[in-house]
């Protein structure tokens, strides 16, 4: 199947016309194809991100998630596709819409939704949320509340891999908002300077927090923000799940030889608002309902595989079996205990 056509879209804010949806980037017009398995598994990690996120949404309408919620719908061929390049022992971390990344990681869809709902069996023991969970066996290092602050802590982690002779590989994710912040750059500056194995990915969702990159960045090519420290960088449709494997291959392949970081500028859309509460009237319905229609990221993955003879009821059923494993987590995290009192006291350092 070709690589989905570009989506113009226009930006329903004061500069009309001047932003457009997800971008193929500057590699192949075709990425390589996967094999059957590979859309397999692919297909199943983007299913297991979207039909959690979307329950969460639901939790959330009901009171049961409170505080902030950033949900990943439409961006879940990058995490898996990125996921697909590690091998054990690798570190991830991200900002604060980091639900898909946890999952993708291998942690526990019943973990991940109870910490969402404050309860003990979370990862975080209810304490964190939606914005602050980590898992030591998954090296995941966290969702972030704090814009950027996970660049430099990833930026760390690859120090620390270099320090101890290892050759694992950080990545560092973060969106087209926090690509502006000054320590952003002084991490990109140590990175390159002591050639530091970490892959920094900007997944540029167009937004931000609610305003398009055409009014916020004087550089809307994100890929060439490392030029001023001589670190390589790629634009990559951050919807085509192919493409994003392709290019984190040679990504964490230049870490892994000891070459310093590498920068992927990921081009993707979330479909929702950048949180909940946000309604998203920086742009138009039908923009948002375009780049469902064209790019899809699961879509595409179906379409491939239907092309392939796999036949809608064996597709069904992989759904049908995901959609189980949410509503097992939904169900638990609403009957899961609050945490007890006593835990405000612990992992807690002075």
């Amino acid at each position: 199947m070709a690589a989905p056509k570009k989506s113009v879209t226009k930006d329903s804010g004061q500069e009309k016309g001047q932003d457009k949806g997800p971008d193929k980037g500057n590699g192949s017009d075709q990425p390589p194809e996967f094999t059957r398995e590979q859309e397999l598994g692919a297909l199943r990690d983007m299913l297991l991100i979207r039909r959690f996120e979307e329950k969460a949404g639901q939790l959330y309408g009901m009171g049961a998630i409170g505080g902030f919620c950033h949900l990943y719908i439409g961006q879940e061929a990058i995490v898996v596709g990125m996921q697909m390049t590690l091998k054990k022992g690798d570190q991830v971390i991200t900002g604060y819409r980091d639900h898909g990344h946890m999952l993708a990681t291998g942690m526990e869809a019943k973990g991940v939704m109870a910490e969402l709902t404050g309860r003990h069996g979370g990862y975080s023991h209810g304490k964190g949320g939606s914005m602050h969970m980590f898992s030591k066996e998954k090296n995941f290092f966290g969702g972030h509340g704090i814009v950027a602050a996970q660049v430099s802590l990833g930026t760390g982690l690859a120090f620390a891999n270099r320090y101890r002779g290892n050759d694992f590989v950080s990545l560092a994710y973060f969106g087209d908002g926090a690509s502006n912040q000054g320590q952003v750059y002084e991490s990109f500056n140590m990175a390159e300077l002591w050639k530091l194995p970490v892959v920094y990915i900007i997944e540029n969702n167009r937004y931000a927090m609610g305003t398009s990159v055409t009014r916020s960045s004087a550089q809307t090519d994100f890929s060439k923000r490392g030029i001023s420290f001589n670190i390589p960088g790629e634009q990559v449709d951050g919807m085509d799940v192919r493409a994003v494997k392709a290019a984190g291959d040679k990504a964490v392949a230049w870490c892994r030889a000891g070459k310093g970081p590498y920068i992927l500028e990921m081009q993707t859309y979330r479909y929702r608002g950048h949180s909940m509460s946000d309604p998203a009237k920086y742009r138009t319905r039908e923009e948002v309902d375009k780049v469902r229609h064209d790019q899809d990221p699961i879509e595409q993955v179906r379409n491939r595989l239907l092309a392939a003879k796999m036949s809608e009821q064996e597709l069904k059923a992989i759904d049908a079996e995901v959609r189980e494993i949410v509503n097992a987590a939904a169900d638990f995290a609403q009957h899961d205990p609050e945490p007890d009192p006593s835990e405000l006291w612990t992992d807690v350092y002075r």
